[in-house]
């Protein structure tokens, strides 16, 4: 999605930015993992494959990706590189042409060290703020395996509600519509986050 490609949204814990080029040959050691193609329900690309669908990606309007970097990483050296402070990624697809309103969000904590941090739940809550104030949305579905104990913990934490199951699949599907009262709490939720511009692998105030 191009209407990101410039935007760096810093958080306490975790800074979310545009995926680009930079990234990919981190993202592309991540997708080795058979723990993370099961997770994810992916399959292993060859590393020209990852950077055919990172600029794929980018150009999609259905598609808005943010990289997740360990905000603490980040801000403690000027020369390192994003690719260092990689976590994982965090995903929401607009892929019901009947309902513009309504976004598919997925996390995933990649890194190990990130994990049991509290870096997807940061990064799913900013996530569905710039969703909610850039995008439009009103609705979020997340469509988690049904043996990923920690991200059904974790959206169930966010208000998010089962609404489906599917053995085909093993998969369980949550749904959040964000009313007034969701919208106010999202936002209190998320309003230490600064937004900032991103160019060329860094922000201008990095």
């Amino acid at each position: 999605m191009r209407s990101n490609e410039n935007t760096l949204l810093l958080g306490k814990k975790v800074v979310l930015v545009p995926y680009t080029a930079e990234h990919v040959p981190r993202y592309h050691e991540w997708m080795k993992s058979e723990e993370l193609q099961r997770l994810t329900a992916s399959e292993p690309l060859t590393l020209e494959q990852e950077y055919s669908m990172q600029r794929s990606w980018r150009e999609d309007a259905a598609k808005c990706t943010f990289i997740v970097l360990d905000a603490e990483k980040w801000q403690a050296q000027l020369s390192t590189t994003e690719e260092s402070c990689m976590a994982g990624d965090v995903n929401l697809f607009l892929t019901d042409l009947g309902d513009p309103s309504l976004g598919e969000i997925e996390v995933m904590i990649a890194e190990p060290s990130c994990r049991g941090k509290g870096f997807g739940t940061e990064a799913v809550l900013m996530m569905m703020s710039y969703g909610v104030t850039k995008l439009g949305l009103t609705k979020f579905e997340a469509k988690i395996g049904q043996g990923n104990e920690p991200s059904i913990r974790m959206f169930r934490k966010l208000h998010f509600e089962q609404v489906a199951v599917s053995s085909v699949f093993q998969e369980v599907t949550f749904r959040l519509t964000v009313n007034e009262h969701e919208r106010q709490w999202l936002l209190e939720q998320t309003s230490h986050v600064e937004e900032k511009c991103y160019r060329d692998g860094s922000s201008e105030s990095h």
